[in-house]
């Protein structure tokens, strides 16, 4: 017989999209004892051929079927959030003097009901609802490990402790939520309670009475058989779950002697019927479909389309984080400088400023974090020329600090150049701090603050007033600062690259050398390999002997001739 028990008593979740008021579970609870086992031996043996022992006999004739005794067997149909009163409450309820609350009230009225029908039917196995006043204190004392020295977290303190039942719900005041939408100050009790996510849940108990016979209704002799909760989402969690082809669960009970007791529950919801699950189908299929028409509606079917022989690049950008820097409470003051043919609406904002922020200890560096977002709408026009290569802007910036006394210091400049192409890019732009000879400009940096600036961000890289050919900074001392973090998200729009003609054709616009480059890579990777194969080319053929080259070219006159 050990070998038919279910050790597996572990939670089972499941998930459903119909009423969770269907749920019905069939459980059948009995004793074990060393008669019944006697007893099925004994019918064992007569199933074999053999002959039992007469005493034998006749006990299994004082037995019920199957080996138990009377009054030890019962098997009950329970429905979700089903109400079956226990011994207890069955006399508590009976008495109306004990009623207080409208719940005791109404149980009373249900058992007065019961007691014209012919009283309860149940005698062991009975429910706690989600309205009743009940918590299982055995789940408070769940442990993940064997090991014995195992100590619960707070959080899976606070977790156990959540009461999920209604009565417990108390109501916020909409005013106070309104005036506490941030806490300034929390404290550490604060922080914990409200890092614990208490999902709405209902839950019921299915319960057994294991008391003797003709002593039952003591609370020390209730045992949960199974717990059932079920939260808003559909989510069904079974603890333990339904036995299917498993064995019979066991259960010990210590009283004035040693009892065994074992129970099966078993999923006897009604299944749907074919009618109903195709009506059920087309009524999915014609919500989804409303669904669709609704945001079809809220979408519209023309897209925003750019003007004709335009590049529109849409930047989603952020600044993450600057680390690596002497100074703390660092902030970043940013703008985007367009090139020749490219333009933005004339309502944006190109240049913005980051808010300060305080610098925490990450491994050996010191990082702060910004997270500050941007955004960007910059249109590339079809003025330029097929053989020029567009040049892209760039996004300027400057690290500044502000100590105690309100004193600002320029922590380096930096430039990046925006994504070429479409996608998520994270890019890691290193700065630099222009510095003088000698300590003057130290100490000067140190105790009033400030330090040489320079008066064109776009000197951090090629200014954009340059005219020549190269640009000499010679004597122009600098020194490594920090790194600023970008990550960009850019999207490339264009009527071009609707077009599937100018795939095949020649690409003389850059718009189509854009729209068919995107596919593979952008236009600066496809030029710079272009360029490498030329030169490639010509210190291939500088290399070859003047002769190979004049009989090739004399051959060539005397085939044509």
């Amino acid at each position: 017989m050990a070998e038919e028990w279910n050790q597996d008593s572990g939670e089972a979740v499941y998930r459903s999209r119909d009423p969770v008021n269907n749920l019905k579970i069939r459980v059948l609870l009995e004793r074990v004892s060393p008669v019944s086992a006697l007893i099925q031996r004994v019918q064992e043996e007569e199933e074999e051929g053999g002959k039992g022992d007469i005493a034998l006999r006749t006990l299994s004739s004082t037995v019920g079927t199957g080996g138990h005794q009377r009054g030890d067997e019962e098997e009950i149909l329970i429905s979700w959030q089903e109400k079956l009163f226990s011994e207890f409450e069955y006399e508590l309820y009976k008495n109306e003097a004990a009623c207080r609350t409208p719940l005791d009230r109404q149980y009373h009225q249900d058992i007065l009901s019961m007691e014209r029908g012919g009283g309860r039917k149940n005698r062991r196995i009975f429910t706690y609802t989600d309205y009743d006043r009940y918590t299982n204190l055995e789940e408070h004392a769940q442990s993940v490990t064997t090991s014995e020295k195992e100590t619960p977290t707070f959080l899976a303190e606070r977790m156990a402790n959540v009461r999920r039942r209604r009565q417990d719900k108390r109501q916020l005041d909409g005013a106070g939520i309104r005036n506490r939408l941030v806490v300034l100050d929390p404290s550490e009790e604060f922080t914990k309670t409200n890092h614990i996510i208490n999902t709405p849940v209902q839950t019921m108990y299915i319960m057994a009475d294991l008391g003797p016979r003709g002593k039952l209704g003591f609370k020390e002799n209730e045992h949960v058989l199974c717990t059932i909760r079920v939260d808003g989402n559909g989510v069904i969690t079974l603890k333990p779950d339904v036995n299917g082809t498993k064995g019979s669960y066991r259960l010990e009970v210590e009283s004035q002697k040693r009892e065994l007791w074992r129970y099966s529950l078993h999923h006897v919801s009604e299944s749907i019927q074919r009618e109903e699950q195709e009506r059920e189908e087309a009524l999915y299929k014609d919500l989804y479909g409303r669904h669709k028409e609704y945001l079809n509606s809220l979408v519209g079917s023309d897209f925003e389309m750019p003007p004709a022989g335009t590049l529109r690049v849409l930047i989603n950008g952020e600044i993450m984080s600057a680390q690596e820097y002497e100074c703390d409470n660092l902030y970043v003051h940013f703008f985007l400088e367009l090139p020749k043919h490219w333009s933005s609406p004339a309502f944006q904002d190109l240049s913005g400023v980051t808010q300060s922020s305080t610098s925490k200890t990450l491994g050996w560096d010191n990082v702060a974090y910004f997270c500050y977002p941007f955004s960007f709408e910059i249109f590339l026009s079809e003025e330029v020329d097929a053989e020029e290569v567009p040049q892209w802007p760039v996004v300027y910036f400057e690290v500044l600090s502000l100590d105690f006394w309100q004193r600002y210091r320029v922590e380096g400049y930096g430039s990046v150049v925006l994504p070429h192409t479409p996608g998520m890019h994270e890019i890691a732009a290193q700065t630099w701090l222009p510095v003088e000879l000698g300590t003057v400009s130290e100490l000067r940096r140190f105790f009033i603050g400030g330090s040489p600036e320079l008066e064109d961000l776009t000197y951090a890289r090629t200014p954009g007033t340059f005219q020549g050919e190269r640009l000499s900074r010679f004597g122009f001392r600098t020194e490594t600062t920090g790194k600023v973090t970008f990550r960009f998200h850019s999207i490339h729009q264009s009527r071009a690259f609707l077009d599937s003609s100018s795939l095949r054709r020649r690409m003389q616009s850059v718009l189509d050398r854009l729209g068919g480059s995107s596919q593979q890579s952008s236009i600066l990777n496809v030029l710079d390999a272009f360029q490498r194969a030329r030169r490639r080319m010509q210190l291939a053929r500088e290399s070859l002997p003047k002769a190979i080259l004049t009989t090739s070219k004399t051959s060539l006159e005397q085939s044509t001739a």
